[in-house]
C-alpha cells in the first residue's frame, strides 16, 4: 500500500506544479491492469482444467458402467479407474484455488486510493508543529478508498532525533493539531528514523472491542483440541476465529491448530472471510482420512460502522446479548473437509455500544445436560451481570462445569468480545 502512495503523490505533486490543480488521482494504473491481465489468465487457466477434470469423469463413469453391463463385475483393474478420478478431484480442486486468486487480484485492483493534496493552512500548521520536535515532514495527502468512506493522512517523515521518535507521537500530535483522531496504520514503520519513509495515520474507529476467553481441557488429556485466534486489521476489522477438533488429544488439537494457522495466512494474504474458509475446506477435504473434520466458527467484526458477520461450519450455536435480551446464531452446517464446496451463507447483524459477542464450542453446551441446552445457555447469559468480556468467559465455564459435576467430558473453550462506542472519535 505504502508504494501505491508514494507513487500516488510524485505524480499528484508533479500535476500540481505544472497545472495548479488538485484532483482525485487513480493509482497506480499501470500496476491495476497487470492485476487484471493476470486475473484472467488464472480464469482462463482454470477453465481449462475445469473442462479436462469433467472429460476425465464422464471417461470414468462410462468406463465403470460398460464393463459392470457386460459381465457384472469390471474386467479391467478398478485402481486405475479410481486413480482417473482422484486425478479429476485435483484437478478441480486447483481450479478452484485458481478462480480465488484470481478474485484477489480483481479486488485489488479496484482497491485503489484517491488522493487529495492537504489544504495549505493545515499543511503549514503541521510542519511548523512538527518541526518544532525535530520532525520533517513532506508531501502530505488525504488518501480515501474507493469502496470506504474513511479517510487517511499520508506524509513522508523523517527527524533528526537521535534513535528516531516512535510513530504513534506523531499520531498523537496529528490528532490534536487536525482535531481529528488518528493512529498509525499498521503498514507504516514502527520508528520515524533519520532516513525519509512513507507513513499512513488512519482516522480510529467508532467503536472499540475487547476480548476475553477462558478454557479447561478434556479430563485425563495433556493438551486441548480447541483453538481460538483474534485477528486485527488496519481497516478497523475484526475477526474472531473458534475450532473444535473431533475428539480430544494431541490429534484433535493438531487439526484445529492448523485451521487457524491456514485461516490467518489466507486472511493476511488478501483472502475475503469465505474464500478463506472455503479454501481450508479444500484443503482438509484433499487430506481425506488423514483429518478428523474439525469445526470452524467465525466473526467478523466491523468496527466503524458496527456490523457484524457470523460464519458457522460445524460449529456450536454462538450467542449475541444485548442487555438482558439474547438471540441464539445457529446455522445447520457440516464441519471441514466433509464435502469439497461448503454452503455456509454468512448471518449479518448490527451491533450497538454495550452489545457481547459469545463464541463456544460444543463441549460448553454439552456439560449442560440432556434437553435443550442452548435455550439453557441463552437463559444464563440474559441473568449475567459482569461487564468484562474475560469474566463473563469465566462465569459461563463454570456455569458448565458445576452442571457436569465437575467431569470435564470434552474440552471447553469461551470466546467474547465486547463493543462500546469510542469516546475520542
Amino acid at each position: 500500500m505504502l508504494a501505491a502512495v508514494k507513487e500516488a503523490k510524485e505524480y499528484l505533486y508533479g500535476r500540481k506544479e505544472k497545472e495548479n490543480i488538485q484532483d482525485h488521482i487513480r493509482v497506480p494504473e499501470l500496476c491495476r491492469q497487470k492485476l487484471l491481465h493476470y486475473a484472467e489468465s488464472f480464469q482462463e487457466l482454470a477453465r481449462c482444467l475445469e473442462t479436462g477434470g469433467e472429460e476425465q469423469r464422464a471417461y470414468c463413469e462410462e468406463t465403470f458402467a460398460g464393463e459392470t453391463q457386460e459381465s457384472g463385475v469390471p474386467q479391467s483393474d478398478r485402481r486405475d479407474v479410481l486413480e482417473e478420478r482422484r486425478s479429476q478431484e485435483n484437478r478441480l480442486l486447483i481450479s478452484h484455488n485458481l478462480c480465488e486468486v484470481a478474485q484477489i487480484m480483481v479486488r485489488l485492483a479496484d482497491e485503489l486510493f484517491r488522493c487529495r493534496p492537504m489544504e495549505e493552512r493545515y499543511r503549514k500548521l503541521l510542519l511548523h508543529a512538527l518541526r518544532t520536535e525535530s520532525i520533517y515532514a513532506d508531501h502530505f495527502c488525504y488518501l480515501t478508498e474507493k469502496a470506504d468512506d474513511t479517510h487517511a493522512i499520508s506524509m513522508t517523515l523523517s527527524t533528526s532525533r537521535k534513535g528516531g521518535c516512535p510513530a504513534s507521537q506523531v499520531a498523537d500530535m496529528l490528532s490534536v493539531l487536525l482535531k481529528r483522531p488518528l493512529q498509525v496504520s499498521a503498514a507504516s514503520p514502527y520508528l520515524v528514523e533519520q532516513e525519509p519513509h512513507s507513513f499512513v495515520f488512519m482516522e480510529e474507529a467508532r467503536y472499540m472491542a475487547l476480548t476475553g476467553f477462558c478454557k479447561v481441557t478434556k479430563e485425563n488429556e495433556t493438551i486441548s483440541g480447541d483453538h481460538y485466534a483474534i485477528l486485527e486489521s488496519e481497516k478497523g476489522k475484526m475477526t474472531l476465529l473458534l475450532s473444535d477438533g473431533t475428539g480430544s488429544g494431541e490429534r484433535a488439537s493438531r487439526d484445529s491448530e492448523k485451521v487457524l494457522d491456514l485461516m490467518e495466512k489466507l486472511l493476511e494474504a488478501g483472502y475475503e472471510t469465505q474464500a478463506a474458509a472455503n479454501m481450508v475446506n479444500v484443503a482438509f477435504f484433499a487430506g481425506g482420512r488423514e483429518c478428523n473434520y474439525p469445526t470452524l466458527d467465525i466473526c467478523d467484526l466491523n468496527l466503524y460502522d458496527g456490523s457484524c458477520s457470523f460464519c458457522k461450519i460445524g460449529g456450536a450455536a454462538s450467542f449475541l446479548k444485548r442487555g438482558c435480551r439474547v438471540e441464539q446464531i445457529s446455522q445447520c452446517s457440516f464441519p471441514l473437509g466433509i464435502f469439497r464446496n461448503i454452503e455456509t451463507g454468512a448471518i449479518e447483524r448490527q451491533l450497538q455500544d454495550g452489545d457481547y459477542v459469545i463464541l463456544m464450542t460444543d463441549g460448553v453446551l454439552d456439560a449442560l445436560g440432556e434437553g435443550n441446552y442452548e435455550e439453557a445457555m441463552e437463559r444464563a447469559v440474559s441473568e449475567l451481570s459482569e461487564v468484562s468480556p474475560g469474566e463473563i468467559a469465566e462465569r459461563l465455564l463454570e456455569m458448565a462445569l458445576c452442571s457436569c459435576g465437575g467431569h470435564i467430558r470434552d474440552d471447553m473453550t469461551v470466546l467474547v468480545a465486547g463493543i462500546w462506542e469510542n469516546a475520542a472519535v
